[in-house]
């Protein structure tokens, strides 16, 4: 063998050798997909999250967040996540509402309207809602809510003819039934959308939290806000079963460790800041009131024909949570 076929013979086994070099112990980097605008809580969150588990695998598991639907849209996260387009993402679960009634639980209109009753609503539902998650391919990582919905309105809505025909900024099934039943036009708007849509009259009103009219500047195109306190849905962040099992325990242990730290952020930050959001609306020129008790009532009424019907959907298993819920 000459010199020149040796160093060649030499090079091609060193390649080869770095290629079957399993994934464990080389240096990885994950893209997080986000739907919300980086100054979102929710957003600030993961990005605490994705830099701790850099920090802690000294660099070995990079996580790199991308924020306000720039990787995927919100619509396409959970799908992306699901194929291995993304290893790693945050969705609103009750969105996914048409895959699973379990994942709507979190909506069913006045089921868990404070923050005691909505991390109990969580804790029923935590086991069901891994294992639908495991049966997907995916893990679970954390989930942490919104503040309680409420409504906004481009008009005063004092009685249910007020807000008859209406276009309706929609994000799950729940919402779109609410404005049906109401009278009001459904269009599903991703949030990454909604300050246009308002602006240009294709939205006129919707339900959601405080946190969401804030990071849109919502005050721009709407003049009401009604603190309904309807219910407090809530976002979860997902890998990639693939993907978490190319990981070597060590890492694995990080993760978890910095997601449970993460959760319990998500539930404080949105506490902290329920109220903040509305003080903001004020100071902005917005509207901020309970509703009527005319509207209330209607409001109400929905929600309760909601429930019977998301109870027959879930079927035992539904059942089952909102018994382990109320305790009995």
């Amino acid at each position: 063998m000459n010199y020149f076929h040796k160093t060649l013979t030499i090079a091609t086994i060193s390649a080869t050798m770095l290629l079957s070099t399993p994934a464990s112990y080389a240096a990885d980097k994950w893209d997080m997909a986000l739907a919300y605008s980086a100054t979102n809580y929710h957003s600030e969150i993961a990005a605490e999250f994705a830099a701790e588990v850099t920090a802690k695998t000294s660099g070995d598991l990079e996580i790199v967040t991308h924020p306000g639907g720039s990787l995927f849209g919100g619509s396409e996260i959970f799908g992306a996540v699901r194929r291995g387009l993304a290893p790693i993402g945050e969705r609103l679960i009750s969105a996914l509402s048409n895959d699973d009634p379990l994942y709507e639980i979190d909506s069913v209109p006045f089921l868990a309207t404070s923050f005691a009753d909505a991390r109990k609503l969580y804790e029923a539902s935590k086991p069901e809602l891994i294992k639908k998650l495991d049966e997907a391919g995916l893990v679970f990582l954390y989930s942490a809510p919104w503040p309680p919905q409420g409504f906004y309105s481009i008009k005063a809505a004092n009685s249910p003819e007020d807000v008859k025909g209406l276009k309706f900024r929609a994000y799950n099934a729940t919402t779109s039934k609410v404005a049906d039943m109401l009278g009001m036009v459904p269009t599903k708007i991703e949030a990454a959308e909604l300050s246009q849509a308002f602006a240009t009259g294709v939205a006129q009103s919707m339900i959601s939290s405080g946190s969401t009219g804030y990071d849109r500047k919502l005050w721009e195109h709407v003049s009401f806000f009604y603190d309904v306190r309807a219910w407090l849905p809530r976002n979860m962040v997902i890998v990639n079963k693939k993907a978490w099992n190319r990981l070597d325990k060590k890492t694995q242990d990080v993760i978890v460790a910095a997601a449970a730290k993460a959760e319990d952020k998500g539930w404080a930050k949105a506490e902290e800041l329920a109220d903040w959001y509305l003080e903001q609306f004020k100071k902005n020129g917005m509207s901020v009131e309970p509703m009527t008790p005319e509207m209330r009532a209607a409001f109400e009424k929905v929600g309760a024909s909601l429930k019977d019907e998301w109870l027959e959907k879930a079927g035992d298993s539904g059942k089952k949570i909102l018994a382990t819920y109320k305790g009995e």
